[in-house]
C-alpha cells in the first residue's frame, strides 16, 4: 500500500510539473514601451506620435512574420517632457512590466534621465524620436540610446542659415530653461554671428507661467527685428508669443521645431503670417509612402516627429527579428545593422517584406518615413524642413539635408557599420 501511494505521489508531482511548464501556454506577445510626453509642454503632439509608433508595431504584429507569429503589445505611459522624477518613476514601471525596449522619450531633458537612471542600468534600448540636445551626444549609454530625430548641433546651424536668407539682420532669443533650450540657443547664437547677424539678447523663460510680461519687456527692450522663441508651443513658448502681440513688442518669430505645431497656429493665425522655423523632416519616398500608409490607416502624418516615432518603432521590431530573439541585448547589437544596411531598401509599409528577408537570414538597410542613417553613436543626421506661415498656416518652404560638409567622413563611416553594436556616448 505504501509502495502504491509512492507512485502515485511521483506521478502527481510529474503532472503537476508538467501543467506549470512544459503545457504552460507560451507567451505570444512582445511588450515594447510607448514613452511620450502625454501631458505637459507638447502634450497636442504626442497622441499623433504614439499612433504613428503603434502603426509600425501593428503591422508588424498582423505580418505573422515576427518570430513565427509573435505580436507586439505597446505599453503607454507618460513621459510629462519636463519632469525627470515622474519620468523616471514611469519608465522604471514599464521595466517592471518587462518591455523589452522603449519607445522614448521626448523631450531632451527627460530623455536622458530616463537613459541614465533605468534604461542604461537595466539594458534597455531606448530609441527618441525627438530629442534633439546635443547633450545626448555624449550620454555614456552602452550602445543602449537610439534617437531618429537630428541633433540641435546642426538644427542650430540651419535654422541659422535660414535666417540669414530671409534677410534679417537681428535677432533677439529666448529659450526654455532645460537642456533642450539651452543647447539649441546657444548653437543658433554663434551661428547667427558667423552669419554677421547681431544677436540683441538672449535669455531664458520658465514654463508653466502664467503670464511673461517681465521676459518679453526685457525681450523688447533690447531691441531686433525678429524674436527667436526655442521652446515649447503648449507652454512657455507660446506664453511669449502671446505676450509679445498683445504689447505689439513683436509680431515676427523664428520658431524652433518644439514651436512648430497646429495648435500654435490654431490659436494665432494670421498673427504669426512671415514667421518661420524649421523641423526635422524629410520630402524623400519614404515620406510620400509614409503619408499614403498613415492616411490608409487612420494615423495623422503631418503632425511633427510622426515619421521619426514610426521609424523608431520599426526599428525595434526589425532589430528583434535580426537577432532571431526579443532578448534585450539581441535588441541593442541588431539595430545599427537594420539601420545602415547593406542591403535591400525598405520604407513605411514593407515591414512584412522586410521581417520575411530577415527570416530567411537576408540583409536589409532600414530608410524608413526618415531617411534613417546612424552616426557611429547612434543618432541619425536626418534633415530639415523650412517652414513658413502663410495664410495663419504652417507650410513647407523647402528640405534641408542634416549631413554638413565636415559630417561627410562620418557618414562614410557609418556605412560601414553593419553587426557591431556602436561606441558609447
Amino acid at each position: 500500500m505504501k509502495r502504491l501511494l509512492a507512485y502515485l505521489s511521483i506521478i502527481l508531482g510529474l503532472g503537476l510539473l508538467l501543467s506549470n511548464n512544459a503545457w504552460a501556454p507560451v507567451r505570444m506577445d512582445i511588450r515594447v514601451g510607448i514613452m511620450l510626453g502625454f501631458t505637459g509642454p507638447i502634450e497636442s503632439l504626442t497622441p499623433a506620435m504614439a499612433d504613428a509608433a503603434e502603426l509600425a508595431f501593428k503591422e508588424a504584429s498582423v505580418s505573422k512574420e515576427l518570430l513565427d507569429g509573435k505580436t507586439i503589445t505597446p505599453l503607454r505611459t507618460d513621459s510629462t517632457c519636463v519632469n525627470s522624477s515622474i519620468a523616471v518613476n514611469n519608465a522604471k514601471k514599464l521595466i517592471n512590466k518587462n518591455v523589452v525596449a522603449i519607445m522614448g522619450a521626448d523631450c531632451s531633458s527627460v530623455t536622458g534621465a530616463v537613459a541614465s537612471n533605468v534604461t542604461v542600468p537595466n539594458g534597455v534600448v531606448l530609441i527618441s524620436p525627438s530629442a534633439t540636445s546635443p547633450r545626448l551626444t555624449k550620454l555614456n549609454d552602452n550602445g543602449f540610446f537610439f534617437r531618429t530625430a537630428p541633433s540641435d548641433a546642426r538644427g542650430g546651424e540651419v535654422l541659422a542659415q535660414v535666417t540669414k536668407e530671409k534677410g534679417i539682420r537681428s535677432v533677439a532669443i529666448t529659450y526654455t530653461n532645460n537642456d533642450y533650450g539651452k543647447g539649441m540657443a546657444g548653437i543658433y547664437k554663434e551661428a547667427l554671428k558667423k552669419y554677421g547677424i547681431r544677436v540683441t539678447t538672449s535669455i531664458a523663460h520658465e514654463d508653466g507661467k502664467s503670464n511673461y510680461k517681465l521676459e518679453v519687456n526685457k525681450l523688447s527692450l533690447a531691441g531686433g527685428e525678429v524674436l527667436a522663441v526655442i521652446g515649447y508651443l503648449d507652454q512657455g513658448g507660446r506664453g511669449i508669443i502671446d505676450q509679445s502681440l498683445k504689447s505689439g513688442a513683436f509680431d515676427k518669430f523664428v520658431l524652433s521645431d518644439g514651436m512648430i505645431g497646429s495648435s500654435l497656429t490654431n490659436k494665432f493665425g494670421k498673427k504669426l503670417n512671415n514667421s518661420f522655423g524649421l523641423l526635422p523632416g524629410s520630402t524623400s519616398i519614404g515620406t510620400s509612402l509614409f503619408a499614403d500608409f498613415s492616411r490608409k490607416n487612420g494615423v495623422n502624418a503631418t503632425s511633427p516627429y510622426t515619421g521619426e516615432s514610426y521609424d523608431a518603432a520599426a526599428l525595434i521590431v526589425l532589430a528583434i527579428q535580426a537577432g532571431g530573439s526579443s532578448d534585450r541585448e539581441s535588441i541593442k547589437k541588431n539595430m545599427m545593422a537594420v539601420a545602415n544596411g547593406p542591403g535591400t531598401k525598405i520604407y513605411p509599409g514593407q515591414l512584412k517584406k522586410a521581417l520575411k528577408l530577415l527570416r530567411e537570414g537576408k540583409q536589409i538597410n532600414y530608410e524608413g518615413a526618415t531617411n534613417i542613417e546612424f552616426t557611429k553613436v547612434g543618432e541619425t543626421f536626418g534633415s530639415f524642413l523650412a517652414q513658413d506661415i502663410k495664410k495663419g498656416k504652417f507650410k513647407t518652404e523647402r528640405m534641408i539635408s542634416g549631413v554638413g560638409p565636415e559630417q561627410n567622413t562620418i557618414l562614410q563611416q557609418s556605412k560601414n557599420i553593419t553587426q557591431n553594436p556602436h561606441e558609447d556616448h
